[in-house]
Parts: structure tokens; C-alpha cells; sequence
């Protein structure tokens, strides 16, 4: 009997090839997200490659159907996620209704991005008849409005799918083939680099010129060599140099700000409060009493 734990395979859809877009539709289609409600009849259902990622919520009655042998039953709310360029065929006893989610791999790129992962990465595993409510409720909310005929506008729409790339990243990322970070020369490279140049202000392009590669990359693989986002870092970096400095007793606040990197004292205040626990004058006064 076909379980979910049995089934690792995204099983196909029939007909994903959708006609041509209406005019209202084409700028979805730009977004990189359409939705559509479709209805399916019985007997071979064919899924053929895409370079979308989709998803299959189904949303009528009960269906029976069968692949390599394995028998399942689909009842509302199932969901299955086909990864871009992924086919295959099964059987269905009797006609199936469901909404369909096509996402292009530009939306995840985007969306790996803005969580600080190596968008070349952003790809979906395969999952058979799970369920999860958010994905449920945004893929209705697509259908809803487009059922409408989109009164919230392509920003509501934006606004769902990017929701939906995050949400779906963070609990059905393909599988990494491995864990590589920057390697020991660029990650000591940048390290040393941000030394020397804490006062002044560092962006991430040079950062990323300094590792030789892409902004979005460079992100990515330097939070994975220190667990840390690059700004979070530097950040951690110029508060150490200040505790130092303030800790000499050589400079006033002001100065030691400014060659923390900081814009101004209370910049710096703020930062070694959230870093540290403390004020700049309760860790001075702390340091003294001992």
C-alpha cells in the first residue's frame, strides 16, 4: 500500500502545458507564478518535464489511483511538489480536480537570495501527498484572486508567491551535495581584509570582490564557513575592536566609535548593547571595579 513514506517520487500531472496566457495572466506569468483550477478525466494521467516547479493540491473528492504498482488515494488537500524537469505516469480510477501552482526557478532564485542562501541552489525536493496548511492557504489565495480577476494587484501577487518560495525553501530544499564554504585562503582573505578595514565602510560588493565571486554567492557560502551573515559579522567584528578600545581607556568614546567603523556613538552604543549585554560605560566601569 502506498504511504507517504513509501512514495519518494512527485508524481505527474496531464496536460501542464496550459494554453496561451490571458492578457491578465501574462504579467503573472512574468512574475514567474501561475495558478490554475483543472480537472483531469480518468485512466493515464502523464506528467512530462517543465522548467517550472509545481504544485498539486488536490481539491475534489476522494480519488484512487495507482503507479509502479503502488495504490494511493488522494483526498483534499493532499499536495505534491514536482521539481523543474522531473516526469513521470501513473493511473486514476475516476476524474481528479486539482489547483495547480507553477512557480519558475527565477522566483526561488530571488527568494534564496533575500534568505541569504546560494540561489545556483534553489531547488525543491520531490514530495508525495503531504500536507501543509500554508502552502494550502496561499495557493487558494492565488486562486481566489484570480478568480476575481486580481483586485489586489500584481504586488498582492508578488507578495504570495515570494511568500510561498520562502516558505517552501525553508521545509522542501533539494538536497545540497555538500556543505563547502568559502575555502580556507578566502575565508582568511576576507577575514583579514575586514581587519584592516573596519573603520571604514565596507560593502558586500567589495567583499565579494575580495573572494573573487558573485555578491549573492559570496553571501551564502560566507555564512555557511562562519555561521554568521556578513553584516552580522562585521558588526560582532567592530564591537570586539571597541570593547578593546574602550577597555584602554586611551581614546574618548567618540574617537573609539569612529575607528570601530561605527557612524557615531550612539550607532555604537546600540551595537554593543545588543552584542554584549551592555552599555559602553557599565563595561568600562565593570573592567575598573575589578
Amino acid at each position: 500500500m502506498r504511504t507517504q513514506e513509501q512514495a519518494t517520487f512527485a508524481p505527474p500531472f496531464i496536460r501542464d502545458i496550459p494554453p496561451p496566457a490571458p492578457p491578465r495572466e501574462e504579467h503573472r506569468a512574468r512574475l514567474g507564478l501561475l495558478v490554475d483550477l483543472r480537472t483531469t478525466p480518468p485512466g493515464t494521467v502523464s506528467f512530462e518535464p517543465l522548467p517550472d516547479h509545481r504544485l498539486k493540491i488536490h481539491a475534489g473528492a476522494p480519488v484512487r489511483g495507482e503507479c509502479r504498482s503502488t495504490r494511493f488515494v488522494y483526498t483534499r488537500g493532499d499536495i505534491d511538489i514536482f521539481p523543474a524537469g522531473k516526469s513521470d505516469v501513473w493511473e486514476e480510477e475516476t476524474a481528479n480536480t486539482s489547483l495547480i501552482v507553477r512557480l519558475a526557478p527565477a522566483l526561488l532564485r530571488r527568494a534564496a537570495e533575500d534568505m541569504g542562501m546560494n540561489p545556483d541552489r534553489a531547488g525543491l525536493a520531490p514530495r508525495h501527498h503531504i500536507r501543509d496548511a500554508r502552502i494550502e492557504h496561499i495557493a487558494w489565495a492565488l486562486e481566489s484572486d484570480r478568480e476575481e480577476g486580481h483586485p489586489g494587484g500584481l504586488l498582492y501577487t508578488e507578495s504570495l508567491g515570494m511568500a510561498l518560495a520562502f516558505h517552501l525553501l525553508g521545509r522542501y530544499p533539494a538536497p545540497l551535495e555538500g556543505t563547502r564554504g568559502l575555502s580556507g585562503a578566502q575565508l582568511k582573505q576576507v577575514t583579514e581584509y575586514i581587519e584592516e578595514h573596519l573603520d571604514r565602510n565596507l560593502s558586500l560588493v567589495r567583499l565579494a570582490g575580495v573572494a573573487g565571486m558573485s555578491e549573492s554567492h559570496f553571501r551564502a557560502l560566507f555564512k555557511r564557513s562562519t555561521g554568521l551573515p556578513v553584516h552580522e559579522y562585521v558588526v560582532q567584528r567592530r564591537v570586539e575592536r571597541a570593547r578593546t578600545l574602550l577597555l584602554r581607556g586611551e581614546l574618548p568614546a567618540s574617537q573609539v566609535a569612529l575607528e570601530a567603523g561605527f557612524s557615531h556613538q550612539s550607532h555604537m552604543a546600540r551595537c554593543i548593547r545588543r552584542v554584549l549585554g551592555v552599555t559602553p560605560r557599565s563595561l568600562v566601569r565593570g573592567a575598573r571595579a575589578r
